[in-house]
């Protein structure tokens, strides 16, 4: 059986990146009812909001999770909240899970880490976690500053652990799925895809954005310092390109990026997939289509084993 449905309680393998201010009830619930897994986040220091979201999604009686980013939790309000609210599935990131894994599981909860290198993961699997998210250097966001692509990283990680693996980053249907399975993934997490469906809460020009851009339509900047990150092309981006360093604020105008529109206001985190996403699409249909497209795949494929063709 997939290891990771049978700890999520989710029917498709096929998971919401937990993107700030972003991935609240309207998406995540939308997610989870389409089959997938939808992810409160937590990263946008709202605590309050962010617990309000937990109990609405609770509500539901659907599957789904919350991540922690370890660095950017001010207190431990949340991880006791969490532990206490009923939550099964909890994704970590953004520092090391070593302290949060005791008390997650001693409240009976799943939990996965977010990890870009294999020394990463291999430290994870010996301190206890039940799975990994493998993240590659395509995914928006904050990355590690020494790219290592999904393709890479899926087969190294693999190589050397057996937990099971979340694989993100490059994945936006179900070509990038069927890929990753082959690499030894039994989940793919999407983020670009999922902000750019008709549930986000985001302004429609980030979405014209995303599905308006090319497959280099994004950049990794501020890889000298902290934090990394990969976001759209734009003129205030290139910019920092340029510069080789991102201004201390310069994520500060983020929400006027997010709900106010306004693509210059800070760089617009997204990542690589810009280039294979044409069109907004219901959280259902994304994943309806990537579950009928990764068996049409994968069903061929298997049709090729059983002939010893090619």
């Amino acid at each position: 059986m997939n290891r990771v449905l049978a700890h999520t309680g989710a029917k498709y393998p096929i998971v919401q990146a937990p993107m700030g201010w972003i991935a609240r009830y309207p998406l995540a619930s939308a997610v989870s009812r389409a089959g997938g897994l939808g992810i409160i986040e937590t990263s946008s220091g709202e605590t309050e909001n962010c617990k309000a979201e937990i109990r609405k999604m609770a509500e539901t009686g659907l599957p789904f999770g919350v991540n922690l980013p370890i660095l950017f939790l001010r207190d431990d309000s949340m991880l006791k909240f969490v532990c206490e609210s009923g939550v099964k599935f909890v994704t970590t990131s953004a520092g090391s899970p070593a302290k949060f894994i005791g008390p997650l599981k001693d409240a009976g909860i799943v939990v996965y880490h977010a990890v870009p290198t294999v020394d990463a993961a291999v430290k994870c699997a010996e301190a206890g976690i039940d799975g990994l998210v493998v993240e590659g250097a395509e995914g928006g966001g904050f990355k590690n500053p020494e790219e290592v692509s999904t393709l890479v990283l899926l087969q190294a990680i693999r190589a050397r652990v057996d937990v099971p693996l979340i694989a993100a980053g490059g994945i936006c249907d179900g070509r990038g799925m069927a890929a990753a399975f082959a690499l030894g993934a039994e989940a793919i997490q999407m983020g670009t895809r999922f902000v750019s469906s008709a549930e986000s809460p985001v302004h429609d020009n980030y979405k014209a954005a995303i599905t308006g851009g090319k497959e280099t339509g994004t950049w990794i900047l501020n890889k000298k310092s902290s934090p990394c990150i990969r976001a759209l092309k734009s003129e205030r981006t290139k910019a920092i390109y340029d510069e080789g360093l991102m201004p201390p604020d310069a994520l500060k105008g983020i929400l006027g990026v997010y709900f106010g529109g306004d693509m210059e206001a800070a760089p617009a985190l997204a990542g690589q997939t810009v280039g294979l996403i044409d069109e907004v699409k219901t959280a259902q249909q994304i994943i309806d289509e990537t579950v009928a497209q990764f068996h049409d795949i994968t069903g061929r494929l298997g049709a090729l084993a059983a002939a010893r063709g090619f």
